[in-house]
């Protein structure tokens, strides 16, 4: 019986230090998939350049607008209008290869384009040095 109640209690203790942490995690990827959904709003409605306005200062100092809206022209526009788009993960992490540490959220959805019938977008939303998360990285497979 004692060992039962130990380790109820150390189960019970490792549970109030992890809710916490699991709860901080949930609330950045709820708000990280709430922006990214905005800035693909900007992104399906061809307004690449406002999409670049409100990316990441990581991302706008990684390309110029220019350069930005030249490639989604590229990628984005055979693909035609958007037809549905699905959350399919999202995950929160402090370290990504390549970019500094911070607080980013790995988010794919399954996405359905005009052209492509079944693709997945990755967007990288960080939280920004103003506090706001934000894109910074975006692709699709």
């Amino acid at each position: 019986m004692k060992i039962l109640l130990k380790i109820f209690l150390a189960f019970t203790t490792l549970l109030i230090i992890t809710v916490p942490f699991s709860q901080a995690d949930q609330k950045a990827e709820e708000d990280a998939v709430k922006s990214s959904m905005k800035w693909l709003v900007l992104v399906d409605k061809e307004k690449y350049a406002e999409s670049w306005d409100e990316a990441a200062q990581l991302f706008k100092a990684a390309l110029s607008k220019e350069q930005w809206q030249k490639s989604l022209e590229s990628v984005r526009r055979p693909l035609g209008k958007t037809v549905s788009r699905k959350l399919k993960i999202k995950n929160h992490t402090k370290s990504l290869p390549g970019v500094p540490d911070g607080d980013y959220v790995v988010i794919q959805y399954d996405t359905s384009f005009e052209n492509k019938k079944s693709s997945i977008e990755t967007v990288t939303p960080m939280l920004d040095k103003d506090g706001k998360w934000r894109v910074s990285g975006y692709y699709i497979r």
